[in-house]
Order: structure tokens, then C-alpha cells, then sequence
């Protein structure tokens, strides 16, 4: 009798580790998906930052020409000081503004795609990168010869 008392006993042995051998993987990759979902908004709001710095920038050059420049270095300074590494980055600034008469209102957009890469994750099954595209515009000074 005292041997099939014990029989039962020995049953849950061993029950602890094989819930941790189930559920560690589960819990690593949530604690993956945390990280890559932070990671994508901290990109996002880096990349919308540097459009409307761009954006800015690009407003207050005195020709296109001088726009695109300034505007391509904002960005590439922004993202810079975000530690946010692009690959590519492309960025477009509309100077079509430049072109409208003096006194009526006109506007620069800066436009910048970036592509982030999470290969240092190591996620199964999750893309290897993801691109974020923010556009911003700023007004030109309706009064100052273009």
C-alpha cells in the first residue's frame, strides 16, 4: 500500500519544469514583441521630428535650391542626434512655394522615409525591418522676396 501512496506522489515530479520549458518561450517572445513595439514608435516619433525640423529649416532658405540643401542636412542632423540608423532614408522637400507671388501664402514639405532594421532582435516569424513615412510642412514668410 505504501507503495502505490508513493506512486502518486511521484507523479507531479517533474511538472514545474516542464511549465517552464512551455511557457519561457511564450514569455521571450511577448517580452520580443514589447521591444519591437517600442522600438517602431521611438522610429516614428524620430522620423516626424526630423520632418518638421526639415520642414522648418527648408522654410527659411531664401531660394529652392537652398531649401533642398538645408532641408536634406536637417534631416540627416536630426536623425543623427535620434541614434536612429536608416536603411535608406530618402528624403523629398516640395519647394513648389517658392514659386508663388509675394503676399499670397505659400508652404515647404518635407517628406522622409526611413527604413528601420530589427535584425538584432532575432524574432522568428517578425519582418526584418519596417519603413515610416512622415511628411511636415511650414509656412513661408508671405512677405519676404523669394
Amino acid at each position: 500500500m505504501n507503495h502505490l501512496v508513493r506512486l502518486g506522489t511521484d507523479r507531479q515530479r517533474g511538472s514545474a519544469t516542464l511549465e517552464l520549458a512551455i511557457l519561457a518561450p511564450s514569455l521571450l517572445l511577448l517580452l520580443g514583441l514589447v521591444v519591437l513595439a517600442g522600438r517602431v514608435q521611438v522610429a516614428a516619433g524620430a522620423v516626424e521630428h526630423a520632418a518638421a525640423v526639415a520642414a522648418r529649416d527648408a522654410s527659411l532658405a531664401r531660394t529652392p535650391a537652398a531649401a533642398q540643401t538645408t532641408g536634406t542636412l536637417a534631416t540627416d542632423r536630426e536623425l543623427t542626434a535620434q541614434n536612429l540608423r536608416c536603411a535608406p532614408v530618402t528624403v523629398a522637400i516640395d519647394t513648389s512655394g517658392f514659386a508663388t507671388p509675394v503676399g499670397q501664402p505659400a508652404t515647404v514639405t518635407a517628406t522622409i522615409t526611413c527604413t528601420v532594421t530589427f535584425a538584432d532582435l532575432a524574432l522568428p516569424g517578425l519582418p526584418g525591418a519596417h519603413t515610416i513615412t512622415a511628411r511636415a510642412t511650414s509656412p513661408l514668410d508671405s512677405w519676404r522676396t523669394r
